[in-house]
């Protein structure tokens, strides 16, 4: 491991410990998402872990940088999640981004000064991401007006830019999306009221609104017919980042079992004492060293052609993972487990909103499913025995 990553694991470390854990309450109790912290958090480079340095990021590859979300994800998942989204954006506006919007937004990014978001999930389609109304026509003079809704829009009316997936004609599928950024205040761009979401109050997630937005061509990320391979590119990193966000969260589930049921005098020891309760946390153990393994192999896997299949393993299986560890350490812990103090409840939630987010579940399971077919239709016949089923 390089020292650059090194340093940046333990300032995310510290960012948890001193940053996350003692604010995340007060952040849900006032609904409101802590600019603070996000600024403190960029103060030690974690905004800008991918962008190069001369755009004043810290130039870390996808399979190091990834691993930031572990730390940060055993002070709360949903802060972990805001923070990847934001660098995937920066990454984007860094890595495809016209020279003027390089020089207008880049170091504003990677400072935190500004935050960034992406935009594609619509009401109406969901995990359909080929299903888009949001259309965006290209004016004579270069510029694009662009009208449309997007869905689930974390940091939404918080962030200052949003990069946003379009189609440019009304053909079907998706060879005419395109990816551009809208800053916020642009006229025309709106935010519904906030969804009114459990454990993670303070994340603003809410729909936005195009009417009529127009937008120079400098803002352009992906041209017409890079949109959705763009995007499902970012969601393929977001999928792993969740993941890493996962483990951290089983960690924290993990650590406060332990440190309660080592104390928790009955039957004439601890709790920790009991072959029960060991096997119990030992199962979570197995299953966060395994997620960890699975995280990182993915992380490195992405940008090659094993990339997506390895996200969609990723995603399918650590957070399933997450759920049960925090289900198992509630059980671990009795009825104390349930008090809101030793915030279990809150994790078991947040598990839950990890296992949907940027692709649920069962869409991993569908992008299995088509590896597995494809090997499938690789590999020599297996015949059916001779006389199999013969009378």
């Amino acid at each position: 491991m390089s020292a650059k990553i090194d340093d940046i694991l333990t300032a995310a470390r510290r960012h948890c410990d001193e940053v996350i854990r003692p604010g995340v309450d007060g952040w849900n109790a006032t609904r409101k998402w802590p600019r603070a912290a996000s600024d403190k958090a960029a103060a030690l480079g974690l905004l800008g872990l991918y962008a190069p340095a001369e755009w004043g990021g810290q130039g870390l590859s996808l399979g190091d940088g990834i691993r930031v979300y572990e730390e940060l994800g055993k002070g709360d998942g949903a802060y972990a999640f805001a923070l990847s989204m934001h660098n995937i954006c920066t990454f984007a506006v860094c890595g495809f981004g016209s020279e003027a919007l390089k020089r207008d937004w880049a170091r504003d990014l990677t400072s935190g000064r500004k935050l960034a978001n992406f935009s594609l999930t619509e009401p109406q389609s969901g995990s359909d991401a080929s299903t888009m109304y949001s259309k965006a026509r290209i004016n004579g003079d270069g510029t694009w007006t662009i009208s449309g809704a997007k869905a689930w829009v974390s940091l939404a009316g918080e962030a200052d830019i949003y990069l946003t997936v379009v189609k440019t004609s009304d053909a079907p599928g998706h060879k005419d999306m395109a990816m551009i950024a809208i800053p916020k205040g642009t006229k025309g761009l709106s935010f519904g009221p906030l969804y009114d979401t459990p454990s993670y109050s303070f994340l603003p997630m809410g729909e936005m609104y195009l009417d009529n937005v127009v937008v120079p061509e400098a803002n352009i990320i992906l041209p017409v017919g890079k949109g959705l391979q763009g995007s499902l590119m970012a969601i393929d990193i977001a999928r792993v980042s969740i993941a890493a966000g996962c483990c951290g969260l089983m960690q924290s589930a993990l650590d406060t079992a332990l440190g309660y049921t080592k104390n928790r005098k009955m039957f004439g020891g601890t709790a920790l004492d009991l072959d029960g309760i060991q096997w119990m946390l030992g199962e979570v153990a197995t299953d966060l060293e395994a997620s960890r393994l699975l995280y990182r192999a993915a992380a490195n896997a992405l940008g090659t052609p094993e990339g997506p299949l390895m996200a969609a393993h990723a995603k399918r299986f650590v957070p399933d993972a997450a759920i049960k560890a925090a289900n198992t350490c509630t059980q671990a812990m009795g009825g104390m487990g349930l008090l809101t103090a030793y915030g279990l409840d809150r994790l078991s939630r947040l598990a839950q909103m990890l296992r949907i987010v940027d692709g649920t579940t069962e869409i991993s399971r569908v992008v299995i499913g088509r590896a597995l077919k494809k090997r499938a239709a690789e590999l020599p016949d297996v015949p059916v025995p001779k006389g199999f089923g013969q009378a």
